[in-house]
């Protein structure tokens, strides 16, 4: 946290009373940093994670800009624009604009597949100020003129990692080409890889860097276990551990869509309920999953990586990962999705045999070796083991079958017997 307070960072009045609306008072250390910075006009590379705020830190200013140009977008143009890997993502990023938003006479709007494009396009011919957007769908419709950024002042490009993991640079820098040269422009991402970093140089004019750790980073924050067992016994062990009270708002990872439907249903047969979220899913179906965990009516939410940084949800007190994931990176956000806010969780990982290759390699990034938990299955499992090996030495000690030694003597004394 930092010692200012959100009016002194030169913010309208209408946007200063929405955030009293939502109790906000001091801002993180991003948004202490970004927001003056974006206030005066010029482009930001933000290198920050998931939870420290990055949404207020690019939306204040964008709000503020337009507050006090009194301009209103035309139809099919928007003023400004945010692209955002997922549909989760972009639909939070516009609840977060339309709160602190909401005493401006501004218009917004977001888009993304997976939906019909008609509510969106009505959106479009009525005019928005502000769009956000995912890049297929933005693209399906600029392609069908629905959409026209020549007029479009300011770009942020959100979470442009995850971009980068999901194929979308390419689109990116496709988009991109549609916007004016003289714009505000801002990036921010996690992690910066050589191909983000290129990208940066591309899009952004003499920006300044703005980098922001959390508080506390996941390994400090997020007591981390992790079980070895069978794959055979996951199922098994995940039942004895749902039966834990303390387990009160879990999120489940898997590292596929079917997989993900079948655990949702194992899950529903203890009599927990429980939802799964996959790029399978509907939109609707996918917002109806949220809602029902967000509210606590469903206490278990069952997601691949694909959903891993799309939610944004408080008061989440464990992240399972019945899989482990196969990128170490993906490890670090699916436990973000715990401990946020400077609350407290814990991240229970399911590590079979061949998963330990991936277990190494998390290790490694995270610099931390997590903590074996033994249980009633794993024992179970070397009892198993060692009894069979006790019963397949038995067998050969005791069986009925003459040894080599024997079936000698008695040819001999056969023999003999002739």
């Amino acid at each position: 946290m930092t010692d200012i307070t959100f009016s002194e960072l030169g913010l309208a009045a209408p946007i200063l009373r929405a955030l009293r609306t939502e109790n906000y008072n001091t801002p993180t250390p991003i948004q202490a940093q970004a927001i003056p910075l974006l206030l005066e006009g010029g482009d930001l590379l933000g290198v920050a994670q998931t939870g420290t705020g990055k949404t207020a830190a690019f939306a204040l200013p964008i709000l503020n800009r337009l507050s006090v140009s009194g301009k209103r977008a035309g139809p099919r143009q928007p003023q400004a624009l945010i692209l955002a890997p997922t549909r989760e993502l972009a639909i939070q990023i516009g609840e977060g604009f339309k709160a602190y938003g909401r005493y401006l006479e501004l218009r917004y709007a977001t888009v993304y597949g997976g939906v019909g494009q008609v509510p969106q396009v009505k959106a479009l011919r009525r005019g928005v100020d502000v769009l956000i957007a995912t890049p297929g769908r933005l693209l399906d419709l600029m392609g069908q003129g629905h959409i026209a950024l020549d007029k479009t002042a300011t770009l942020v490009l959100d979470e442009a990692d995850r971009m980068l993991d999901m194929g979308f640079i390419h689109d990116v820098r496709k988009i991109v080409a549609a916007l004016p040269e003289r714009r505000q422009s801002l990036l921010f991402s996690a992690t910066m890889p050589r191909e983000i970093a290129r990208l940066a140089d591309e899009i952004l004019d003499r920006p300044k860097r703005v980098e922001v750790a959390p508080s506390a980073t996941p390994v400090e924050l997020i007591e981390q276990r992790v079980y070895f067992v069978e794959t055979s016994r996951k199922r098994a062990l995940l039942g004895d551990l749902l039966k834990d009270p303390d387990l009160a708002r879990v999120i489940i990872f898997t590292r596929t869509k079917h997989r993900a439907n079948r655990v949702a249903d194992q899950i529903e047969k203890l009599g927990i309920k429980a939802e799964a979220i996959h790029g399978n899913k509907s939109q609707n179906a996918r917002q109806r999953a949220l809602a029902a965990f967000r509210n606590g009516s469903v206490p278990i939410l069952v997601a691949t990586d694909i959903a891993a940084r799309g939610i944004d949800i408080d008061d989440v007190s464990h992240v399972i990962n019945y899989e482990m994931p196969n990128e170490p990176e993906s490890y670090v956000h699916r436990i973000g999705r715990t401990a946020r806010a400077g609350a407290s969780g814990v991240a229970i990982s399911l590590c079979d045999g061949a998963e330990r290759e991936y277990l190494r390699a998390i290790e490694k990034l995270i610099k931390k070796t997590l903590t074996p938990v033994a249980h009633a299955h794993e024992t179970d499992a070397a009892h198993n083991t060692k009894t069979k090996a006790t019963e397949s030495k038995n067998k050969k000690r005791y069986s009925t079958r003459p040894s080599a030694k024997r079936r000698r003597n008695k040819g001999r004394q056969t023999r003999q017997a002739a």
